[in-house]
């Protein structure tokens, strides 16, 4: 331990006179080492620079660093943590050299820490201290083998494949559900294969044992495991007198039994959290420890709110609090500025997606031309899906992007197999989309792919080549399913885009047999008919789609290395933590906003409401919702293509519209009323007409 403190405020006083009362309040909590404290720290509140000042000052205080646990959910949050924890305790240093080397031993995400933690316990608890860690997709194959090894690839039903499993796997470990809720309630088309996936699940265990292995989920459970045992849980909790967490609302199950085990009493333990941007249950989190934690101990945890916002203008934190006061539970909080506007967030209202697209950009680049960098606009969406439209545009008139959040549209599997036949067809010397098209037959691998592909290969009259291909029996219906879309696509029998309707719906059981996820793969198979439909040829819409577009990851898009700005895209998940300028929603419709796969339970409906909130507050100045009055939308059983006609988004009724700016687009102008030509004009005119006559 370092020496005891020598004062209360060791932090110095120009640092600590900038926080404000409620700031200050959850800073300077507690004595050594204090009751458990919960702050509930609004967005835009400055969470980060109150848990950085309360861990310099229990530091400056005379707490040991070394004895202070910081848990965090990404490695650049703990790394801020800390920088900004060591520029504090610098300032502080004078006299007290001690405090500028002070080491944050232990800060990190939960998941590293865990590591750490259980290689240090490993032998105690029957685990090889060498044990190496599998990341998801190493996980994923290593299930795929034993899942292969089981027999369970082989019983001609539709077992889930890999990734399907292990995320089953993932939601029992990090939620403590049982297997037969959580098919229930996420995977029920896999309800039928719960034996198996016990099976599976205990075949896997043993697998990783065996192999002296863990993945993502066992540094978590192993943990768990460990503070179990009650002598093992009071060491280890021994080792940390202050214990913080920071984005208690992110946790899991599992996060909080560790938390708990550690601190039965809550002595030391601080967390900070926002019950209003619990948005990652699809991870396992939940929102009911944030909720929960002040009454799990006696006396109950102290609650500090932090309402002030530093980043929003007032109108727009109206608008937001208006969003959130309807929730069914949660702290009652109503944010507020002194960034005072006249400006009220707009909603605005499009015609159809192509409009919104048109919408959005029109008011990008105005923003533009006012000093607004596109690096400081962003739009913002549900799904990574919904900027489809908005993404083709935006390549079509050269406005660089950069997106964050899944793989970009024309990125995604599916899209691109549906791509590669339009492809092949339009060049079938391309191998590349041969291959792809090929194997997406069942009972055709790569050897009889490349036989078709060398037959093809430089004849002018591809079908019939296709006839004289050598294919396996297994794969004789499907091929004369293709061979039969190959002709009509080749000869051109069908007018643009209903060509692409025809590969559409070739691919659609195919689709159905590859991906556990169909349903929400479909719809961007119609997103791409959509989008197809404003091109006026097959080749038009193939070369405009290729030509240069931004690259992308499923985490994070590359920034353009030849532009010096570029929009930003996000979905709403990728986009917390963050805050622009200005900020823009696609489709603040029931449907998207909130999601129509996320309305099975009320539960989820508020957690689509908290997505709403959390887009709206990442909004500095300027704040619009888009609302399409209308989709097109193909292929409904019985019903054929049509529009479907959207409404306002349930989470803003009409009592809250006064909060907002209500604007159509394209806006209405009047027309100005030309006044008459003079008499010497309308002769002239006059002459002039005459001398064709």
């Amino acid at each position: 331990m370092l020496s005891a403190p020598d004062s209360v405020l060791e932090i110095p006083s120009a640092s600590i006179d900038r926080l404000n009362p409620e700031q200050r309040a959850a800073v300077e909590h507690g004595g050594a080492p204090g009751g458990p404290l919960l702050v509930i720290a609004g967005a835009g509140s400055g969470k980060t620079n109150v848990l950085a000042h309360r861990v310099a000052q229990l530091v400056a205080g005379g707490a040991d660093p070394g004895a202070i646990l910081l848990l965090t959910f990404s490695r650049r949050a703990a790394d801020e943590m800390v920088r900004r924890v060591q520029r504090l305790l610098r300032q502080a240093s004078a006299g007290r050299p001690h405090l500028s080397g002070a080491k944050l031993a232990w800060a990190g995400t939960f998941h590293s820490v865990g590591a750490r933690l259980l290689r240090d316990y490993a032998p105690r608890i029957g685990l090889n201290p060498a044990f190496t860690i599998h990341d998801r997709e190493d996980a994923a194959d290593l299930m795929n083998l034993v899942r292969h090894e089981l027999g369970l690839a082989e019983t001609g039903r539709r077992f889930p494949r890999k990734h399907t499993c292990l995320a089953i796997y993932s939601a029992v470990v990090n939620t403590r559900v049982s297997l037969a809720d959580v098919l229930a309630q996420r995977h029920p088309w896999c309800a039928g294969f719960e034996d198996d996936l016990k099976r599976l699940f205990g075949a896997y265990v043993e697998a990783k044992q065996a192999q002296h292995v863990l993945d993502y989920d066992d540094l978590l459970l192993y943990w768990a495991h460990l503070v179990e045992e009650p002598a093992l849980a009071a060491e280890i909790g021994a080792r940390f007198t202050h214990i913080l967490v920071d984005e208690y609302q992110d946790t899991n199950a599992l996060q909080a039994r560790i938390v708990r085990a550690l601190k039965p009493d809550g002595a030391g333990v601080t967390v900070v959290g926002d019950d209003a941007q619990a948005i990652y249950a699809f991870r396992g989190a939940t929102v009911k420890n944030i909720l929960d934690f002040p009454a799990q101990f006696d006396p109950p945890a102290r609650i500090v709110t932090l309402a002030r916002n530093y980043r929003s203008t007032q109108p727009i934190l109206a608008a937001a609090n208006g969003v959130i006061a309807r929730a069914a539970e949660g702290y009652a909080k109503a944010l507020w500025s002194e960034r005072q506007s006249a400006e009220l967030p707009q909603l605005v209202s499009v015609r159809d997606e192509a409009d919104q697209a048109a919408c959005v950009i029109e008011a990008v680049l105005a923003k533009r031309e006012t000093g607004i960098p596109l690096r400081q606009q962003a739009v913002l969406f549900r799904t990574s899906s919904h900027s489809a439209t908005l993404e083709v545009e935006l390549v079509r008139r050269n406005i660089p992007f950069v997106k964050y959040g899944g793989l970009k549209f024309l990125e995604a599997a599916h899209v691109k197999d549906a791509l590669a036949v339009l492809r092949w067809i339009e060049n079938p010397r391309d191998r590349v989309a041969g291959f792809r098209v090929l194997q997406l037959l069942p009972g055709i691998g790569p050897k009889t792919a490349a036989n078709v592909l060398d037959l093809v290969a430089g004849v002018e009259d591809v079908t019939m080549a296709l006839q004289e291909a050598r294919i396996p029996v297994a794969a004789a219906e499907a091929w004369r399913d293709f061979r039969a879309l190959v002709a009509t696509l080749h000869g051109r029998d069908l007018p643009w885009p209903t060509e692409f309707e025809a590969v559409a719906a070739w691919y659609a059981p195919h689709l159905e047999r590859l991906y556990d996820d169909a349903p929400v793969r479909q719809g961007d198979v119609t997103q791409l008919a959509n989008i197809a439909r404003t091109y006026p040829s097959r080749q038009r819409f193939l070369t405009e789609l290729t030509l240069d577009p931004p690259d992308a990851t499923s985490d994070e898009a590359g920034v353009p290395l030849r532009d010096e700005d570029y929009l930003i895209l996000s979905t709403i998940h990728s986009a917390k933590g963050q805050e622009w300028q200005a900020v823009t929603l696609l489709n603040a419709v029931d449907g998207c906003i909130p999601s129509d796969m996320a309305t099975g339970s009320p539960a989820e409906i508020e957690e689509e409401r908290r997505l709403l909130y959390v887009a709206m507050t990442r909004a500095r100045d300027h704040l619009a919702l888009v609302v399409p009055q209308r989709f097109y939308v193909t292929q409904q059983t019985g019903l054929g293509d049509r529009h479907v006609y959207a409404g306002r988004t349930r989470f803003i009724p009409a009592e809250m519209t006064n909060l907002f700016e209500m604007r159509p687009w394209p806006e209405v102008r009047p027309q100005p009323v030309a006044s008459p030509p003079p008499p010497e004009v309308v002769e002239l005119l006059s002459r002039m007409k005459a001398m064709w006559h």
